[in-house]
């Protein structure tokens, strides 16, 4: 009774994550009423609006018998406000989409450019080719409603993409002598660092100019927010290489199906698409090393399979095993134009090596290895329709934020509820894999594999 007692008396304080803002540099900016006040759709009256005190916790589940949480972070939350700090006939926008591809790219340029047509009545929209190297060096693309109308059904980026190019000086400088005044910025993690610098250089020089990102990456590794858009389409996608993988693996003796997927530093799509699939032996991921040879090895797991079922389904992310790798001095200085290191084929070393592995021990004996790789086919599919849904909220989410004055920042969703997040934040946080959370123990024990501990 005395802990039921306590928990109904807890006392909490709400600490709001403070969101930078035009007016912390500009701060005689003039206020006007939203154009959304005229639009009948709406229901303005009815509670459309959001005000400062609307808010999202970040964190919401807690063990009140081991800590009693006496305060809490919240971030402002996502959505229309009242007053606005432009008028919507001088805004000039920029969206540009950087890094690798994804689903639902097209998708949130559409929605971008509907939403600032449609809901604000904006007419200066224009697409940056090529990602931030076309801020300088190509001719900005005029959008308006009827060019993006079915984009939403096309894979890949209509704008163009490109890793690479970024030069701050100028970028900026471009944003200023295009007269950009809101620039939304579409990509990963090497994009939303860029993007950090971008929005400081902006707010260094004072510029009259809003900074909104929108997170891009299939591999789901962005902290804070619940996922990344292209995570869910990405997971079906795997499921169908997966499919087919466990039917090359049972259609011939000793059949082994091996499925490289994406995930360079996190292993959520392997994870996922070993659970939904429920054909998978065993799930690598790059949080939980593994090993081949010897007691509680791969090699010992899969010849147990083998001799069970005759045949084996092995899912391994592309960032999994990479210090197991044989590389030259020269492979090991190799980075690509965002900075991050090249990795080795994962897939084609492991297959080499499952075959070296029977050769030895199985000398004479019938076996199979398929390898299938469908990173380039993932990434390049239209979005499914979770994740179209889930684009156009936060296309329309940054429009929001960046027209009621927030700059500096990312949309997104935390706990089922969008919110905005300063662009520090996200870049300083990942979302790995936790290997003591209860879905890696769901993988385990769905597929039985060793922990790879040795002992």
């Amino acid at each position: 009774m005395t802990d039921i007692q306590h928990i109904d008396n807890l006392t909490i304080n709400v600490n709001i994550v403070r969101l930078p803002h035009l007016t912390d540099y500009l701060p005689n900016l003039q206020t006007h009423t939203t154009p959304l006040e005229h639009n009948n759709f709406y229901h303005p009256s009815n509670g459309f609006y959001l005000s400062q005190s609307d808010v999202i916790i970040r964190r919401t589940i807690y063990d009140l018998a081991q800590t009693s949480p006496s305060s809490y972070f919240a971030y402002h939350r996502a959505g229309p406000r009242k007053q606005i700090f432009y008028r919507p006939q001088n805004v000039r926008a920029a969206i540009v989409t950087c890094g690798g591809l994804c689903p639902g790219l097209n998708t949130v340029i559409r929605e971008l450019v509907v939403g600032l047509w449609e809901q604000y009545g904006v007419r200066e929209i224009f697409g940056i080719k090529a990602g931030y190297r076309g801020f300088y060096s190509m001719d900005p693309v005029r959008l308006d409603v009827k060019m993006v109308h079915n984009w939403h059904k096309r894979g890949g980026t209509v704008l163009e993409t490109s890793r690479g190019g970024f030069d701050l000086d100028k970028i900026v400088n471009a944003i200023q002598d295009y007269g950009y005044n809101q620039v939304y910025i579409i990509g990963g993690d090497g994009t939303l660092r860029g993007a950090v610098k971008i929005f400081n250089e902006i707010r260094r020089r004072k510029l009259y100019v809003g900074v909104a990102a929108i997170p891009k990456t299939v591999d789901n590794d962005v902290g804070i927010i619940d996922r990344s858009f292209g995570f869910q389409t990405a997971v079906e996608k795997a499921q169908q290489a997966i499919s087919a993988a466990h039917v090359e693996a049972e259609s011939a003796p000793n059949g082994i199906g091996l499925v490289k997927l994406m995930g360079r530093s996190t292993g959520h799509i392997a994870l996922y698409a070993t659970l939904s699939s429920r054909d998978v032996d065993c799930c690598l991921i790059p949080e939980n090393e593994f090993y081949l040879h010897g007691k509680g090895g791969l090699f010992e797991f899969l010849e147990d399979c083998l001799k069970q079922n005759g045949h084996a389904v092995v899912v391994v992310a592309e960032g999994a095993g990479q210090d197991m790798i044989p590389r030259t001095d020269a492979e090991k200085q190799v980075s690509d134009e965002s900075g991050n290191p090249v990795f080795l084929d994962v897939g084609v070393w492991l297959k080499s090596e499952l075959k070296k592995w029977w050769d030895v021990d199985h000398k004479g004996e019938l076996f199979t290895v398929k390898y299938i790789d469908p990173t380039y086919m993932i990434r390049a599919v239209t979005a499914n329709a979770t994740d179209n849904l889930y684009c156009t909220l936060l296309a329309h989410s940054a429009i929001h934020g960046v027209m009621a004055g927030y700059t500096g920042f990312v949309a997104g969703p935390i706990n089922g509820n969008y919110a905005y997040i300063p662009m520090d934040e996200i870049v300083d946080t990942k979302n790995v894999v936790d290997t003591k959370d209860p879905k890696w123990a769901w993988v385990r024990s769905i597929t039985t594999q060793p922990d790879f501990q040795r002992k």
